[in-house]
């Protein structure tokens, strides 16, 4: 017999075996309306005769799931569903904001209207307080100067994650309120 392209070996690629290298002596072989139970040297014999290749689409079932098809082309339908999945992916970017304990209201207003800003952009905001030195006692006035600041806020923040302690640094996660 003379194949028209040439017969691809054990090609392993993308986690899926092919023609020659499966392994196993019975395969469960599935076309477009029915599934049957077969020896891999018959079903191998059927992929040549349609010019095609043999690939094992599930090795964990018992038996392993082959179909009948052409794996260049099922690569490149593989390859262009990776593609559309990621297009349709929104980037959700994280924006940080430092504060202090002793911050005063004016600055406390202009990093909460930047953080209006982020938010209103679709990003989420990490706010942090970090404690020096004595301020590590009184964790307290961390926690006050948090609730001002998601009080000037307003309704465009909501708390993804509340205010935590991290070592000497308090954490708290704003994201954007769905409307």
């Amino acid at each position: 017999m003379i194949y028209k392209k040439t017969w691809r070996r054990c090609i392993i690629n993308n986690n899926y075996n092919l023609n020659e290298g499966i392994r196993e002596k019975q395969i469960r072989l599935v076309g477009e309306s029915e599934s049957t139970i077969m020896n891999t040297r018959d079903a191998l014999n059927m992929a040549r005769e349609q010019d095609l290749d043999l690939v094992m689409i599930s090795p964990a079932a018992n038996p392993p799931v082959c179909k009948i098809m052409d794996y260049s082309k099922f690569l490149y339908e593989q390859s262009k569903k990776l593609k559309e999945n990621k297009k349709n992916q929104k980037v959700v970017d994280i924006k940080e904001i430092k504060l202090s304990a002793t911050i005063e209201d004016h600055d406390l207003e202009v990093k909460a209207t930047n953080a209006k800003k982020f938010l209103a952009n679709g990003n989420k905001v990490k706010v942090s307080l970090r404690f020096r030195g004595r301020q590590n006692n009184y964790t307290s006035v961390g926690n006050e100067v948090f609730e001002s600041f998601t009080s000037k806020l307003g309704d465009t923040a909501a708390i993804e994650k509340p205010a935590k302690l991290e070592g000497n640094t308090m954490i708290m996660i704003l994201a954007p309120k769905k409307s």
